[in-house]
């Protein structure tokens, strides 16, 4: 089993990098952990103080959960992965079966932040992109995907993701083996990474 961690800030590229690896290889072989799937649970606070909640931050992760889950899917355990809605911040009561795979794929904006975590990681691949394309993106998809308001969504990049991005997920840039600049666009960073797991999974 070959685990890696794909981190980077928030609308950086990070999902389109993660795409591009699993289609190019076996569907069978690989899996994706998304760290989003591992905010805690916020049902037992108003809905209306939801919104400020700093979900930029260490402490909105299930860090226990999520490292208890990969520890498991390295001894060849499947999971019940769990499940997470933007929309009212709260955890599901749906989960996804996951069984072990070849490939095991953590993403997530920090998922270098946790020791324990990182050290479950065999290789760490870091996806940057400049500041100003992380916020389109960003205030786009919070507009499209998560219901948000162009005010909302801006008021969240001021208060909480730039802050947040500077102090807790560009330090743990240090911890990457690889980084992708220029995000998803980056064609030959990713065909690079494309091929060091294709020669772990012909070895």
């Amino acid at each position: 089993m070959y685990i890696i961690g794909i981190a980077g800030g928030t609308a950086s590229g990070k999902t389109t990098v993660v795409r591009k690896i699993v289609e190019s290889m076996p569907q069978d072989e690989v899996v994706v952990i998304p760290q989003d799937s591992y905010y805690k649970d916020s049902g037992h606070i108003p809905v209306e103080e939801r919104q400020f909640i700093n979900f930029d931050h260490p402490d909105a992760f299930d860090w226990e959960l999520l490292s208890e889950q990969i520890t498991m899917l390295r001894s060849g355990k499947p999971i019940e992965q769990p499940t997470y809605s933007y929309i009212t911040c709260t955890r599901q009561p749906e989960t996804i079966h996951i069984e072990p795979r070849k490939i095991i794929i953590i993403e997530g904006i920090m998922a270098f932040v946790n020791p324990e975590l990182r050290e479950l990681m065999d290789l760490k691949v870091f996806v940057d992109a400049d500041a100003d394309e992380r916020l389109i993106r960003l205030i786009r998809r919070d507009i499209v995907e998560r219901g948000r308001t162009y005010e909302k969504a801006l008021s969240r990049y001021e208060r909480n993701v730039k802050a947040m991005h500077n102090k807790f997920i560009e330090p743990t840039k240090q911890y990457a083996d690889i980084i992708i600049t220029q995000g998803g666009n980056n064609e030959k960073a990713i065909k690079a990474l494309q091929m060091a797991i294709s020669y772990f999974l012909n070895k």
